[in-house]
């Protein structure tokens, strides 16, 4: 008896090492919260170039890519609302407009990684250590010019 036991452990074994567990569970899908203090995509024509960028990289929005767009369309106290409520969805990354919606994703979270846009002085404004090393959860683009960094 103990034979057939020793049989039958050995078959389920090798039967559930012929199956990965990956292809049994779904793939996840990333998904990036955009967060902006201004009006809705069709506004603004950086959505129509972060989505072409996306594409270039084989990232197709709805297929293996979802975005959760959220615009505070000029009200400014709306962002830390709406910052908070990308990060309950559990975000894989945020990307904000500017150094205006950075500062509220920031206090929302220390631990999803935040990329700004376009940041006019993030070291001025706290969000960064240094350009070199930002630190934290936050980095992105600046539009500093070399004279700035020369002078300051």
């Amino acid at each position: 008896m103990s034979t057939k036991i020793s049989c039958f452990a050995l078959f389920a074994l090798l039967f559930a090492l012929s199956f990965p567990a990956d292809a049994q569970q779904a793939k996840k899908v990333p998904q990036i919260g955009f967060l902006t203090a201004g009006a809705g995509a069709t506004a603004n024509p950086f959505f129509g170039a972060f989505r072409q960028g996306l594409r270039e990289l084989g990232y197709i929005e709805g297929k293996n890519i979802n975005i959760e767009y959220r615009y505070a369309d000029g009200r400014f106290e709306r962002l830390p609302e709406l910052a908070e409520e990308l990060v309950r969805l559990k975000v894989d990354i945020l990307v904000v407009a500017n150094s205006t919606a950075a500062r509220p994703a920031r206090k929302a979270t220390a631990t999803i990684p935040i990329v700004m846009a376009n940041a006019g002085d993030p070291i001025g404004s706290g969000l960064v250590a240094s350009l070199a090393r930002p630190g934290g959860n936050v980095t992105g683009l600046t539009n500093y010019s070399g004279e700035c960094l020369e002078n300051g």
